[in-house]
């Protein structure tokens, strides 16, 4: 929108407000006369309703979020107290031209009490309500524009013919590219059975697997079974250089390879063998 219809704008809505702060000037001026106000009072009471109405609406201008609620809230409530005001001036007519006696609105029974505590509270309301409007307005803090914003408002500002460019269109997708076909079969060199066996690789070697527990009968290697005389033979050989005390049942056994009853029969027969032979060298010499 150009400037000049801006102000002609402006300067109307203040040609309006002013004629309409005329019309209810005269009534709130009888209003306050009735309730008991001088001249002077009376003649300044209609800025204090409708100059805060003013004030509320620019405080609501500026003001964002709770404050601007606020605001609207404090416009709202005078401009119903100057509607109630203006609208019981129009009912009685000994408002008019301030020929009622200072204090006779309170002989309308209820409704004048009602009609005095409104109209008395409304100065004091305006120094309230005026005063904290003016301190949020004063502190109010403007945010800052978004870059999103900055971004839609150089959008609008740009030519006609940078909107008409069409934006480049978007690469056409790529098809997916068609699966490989499977690799046949690799034919293995024959070997050749003139050539020297070679020992096999060493990453084909299979390592012994380590036993983890007791060895099933089934798969242990069978042991020949030998006779008594075998085994007495056997230990008489394996223990002929042991002393007395070396030849005993445990010790037979583990050299023997046998079980501790047949180790213990063994030791028993030895003994008696050597306690024979020691006896018979005796027997001669006497």
């Amino acid at each position: 929108m150009n400037r000049n219809p801006k102000v002609l704008l402006v300067l109307a809505l203040v040609a309006v407000v002013g004629m309409a702060f005329r019309v209810s000037w005269n009534a709130l001026r009888d209003v306050s006369t009735a309730i008991g106000a001088d001249a002077t009072a009376a003649t300044l009471y209609p800025f204090v309703v409708d100059g805060l109405m003013a004030l509320a609406l620019v405080a609501a201008l500026v003001l964002t979020g709770r404050d601007r609620r606020f605001a609207l809230r404090v416009l709202a409530a005078y401009t119903t107290a100057s509607l109630v005001l203006n609208y019981v001036h129009g009912l009685v007519p000994e408002l008019h031209g301030g020929s009622v006696d200072p204090g006779r609105l309170g002989d309308l029974n209820k409704a004048g009490w009602v009609l005095v505590l409104l109209a008395t509270s409304l100065p004091v309301g305006s120094i309230y309500f005026g005063s904290d409007l003016v301190a949020k307005v004063l502190h109010h803090q403007p945010q800052p524009t978004t870059n999103a914003e900055k971004t839609t408002e150089s959008g609008i500002k740009r030519s006609t013919s940078e909107q008409g460019e069409s934006a480049p269109e978007p690469p056409a997708p790529v098809a997916d590219p068609l699966p490989l076909p499977a690799p046949g079969p690799v034919d293995q060199p024959k070997p050749n059975p003139s050539a020297p066996a070679t020992a096999p690789l060493a990453a084909e070697s299979v390592r012994p697997r380590r036993a983890t527990g007791q060895v099933p009968q089934s798969a242990r290697t069978p042991r020949p079974k030998r006779t008594a005389t075998e085994l007495l033979d056997e230990a008489r050989s394996i223990t002929a250089d042991w002393t007395d005390d070396e030849l005993t049942a445990e010790r037979i056994r583990k050299a023997v390879r046998t079980s501790a009853e047949k180790a213990r029969g063994l030791r028993d027969t030895l003994r008696a063998e050597r306690t024979e032979t020691a006896a018979e060298p005796e027997e001669v010499a006497a």
